[in-house]
């Protein structure tokens, strides 16, 4: 049975760091690339960031410069490093694979996690 795994959510103060763990089983996620995707109460689901199978990284204008993804193949797991956080981040975050050379546009994603809350607030 294939399952992503979000962890690493909770509660932050503004302008602190959070990192976000996926984790995949059933399946090993070197061939995929790894989107993180997150939904505001109210709001539609965005896209993150992406990253490919080659490394190479994505980012949405509001969280770039502030936000890393990264992957370690051997322990099947995409990480999301969140930096200077704003209140406007608060979300459910997911991850989501695909097998689509683009930048993980919603469209393209195969399997979701069930997600991890972020919740930035003083």
């Amino acid at each position: 049975q294939v399952q992503l795994v979000e962890s690493g959510g909770g509660l932050v103060q503004p302008g602190g760091s959070l990192r976000l763990s996926c984790v995949a089983s059933g399946f090993t996620l070197d061939r995929y690339a790894i989107g993180w995707f997150r939904q505001a109460p109210g709001k539609e689901r965005e896209r993150v960031s992406c990253i490919g199978i080659s490394g190479n990284t994505y980012y949405e204008d509001s969280v770039k410069g502030r936000f890393t993804t990264s992957r370690d193949n051997a322990k099947n797991t995409v990480y999301l490093q969140m930096n200077s956080l704003k209140p406007e981040d608060t979300a459910v975050y997911y991850c989501a694979t695909s097998r689509g050379l683009g930048p993980c546009l919603q469209s393209d994603m195969n399997s979701w996690g069930k997600g991890t809350l972020v919740t930035v607030s003083s």
